[in-house]
């Protein structure tokens, strides 16, 4: 499962497991703390070894195989794009990942401005003058591209650790 060497993902849903059965008495809940903990450190021993670049690319690779995942295993409303984001945002609001909001949406260049309050990642961070949020980038570029069958270029803009109280994104069709 994870011991192979490979040039393709292997990832599927069926890797996460059943989690009631393994955590009875825990269940399905964490500290936000805990997944940060993971996922800095991860990044930064990505960064020790094959530099910012790299790891970014890593992050929002990683990001966008688990939007299109999610996208397959979570969201049912699929029809009408307002139908689908109503989903997505109740989604993310259910499993503790963040507040979407569409800020503006274009439908017919497919491009569009969303915010995610309370994100994840990096709400409550200090202010550090950079965007962060890597992971989400990808993750909403595979949830959109696996929505619409297209590629799009998603970039954070804004971010709690740039001094902003939400995470907010740019989201364009790949050219």
């Amino acid at each position: 499962m994870f011991s192979e060497e490979r040039d393709d993902s292997l990832f599927n849903w069926t890797m996460l497991g059943n989690v009631m059965e393994g955590r009875p008495n825990l269940g399905l809940t964490t500290d936000v703390s805990v997944y940060r903990l993971m996922q800095f450190t991860l990044r930064d021993v990505m960064i020790k070894k094959f530099g910012v670049e790299v790891a970014d690319g890593v992050f929002y690779e990683a990001g966008k195989t688990a939007g299109a995942h999610f996208y397959e295993n979570v969201i049912t409303r699929r029809g009408e794009f307002h139908e689908f984001i109503a989903d997505v945002q109740e989604a993310l609001k259910n499993l503790k990942i963040g507040i979407l909001r569409v800020e503006k949406a274009n439908l017919e260049e497919m491009t569009f401005t969303v915010a995610v309050a309370e994100d994840l990642d990096c709400s409550g961070l200090p202010v550090c003058d950079e965007e962060i949020c890597t992971y989400d980038e990808g993750f909403l570029a595979g949830l959109l591209g696996a929505h619409t069958g297209r590629e799009f270029h998603v970039k954070e803009v804004d971010c709690w650790c740039s001094g902003d109280r939400v995470c907010r994104f740019e989201i364009r069709p790949s050219s």
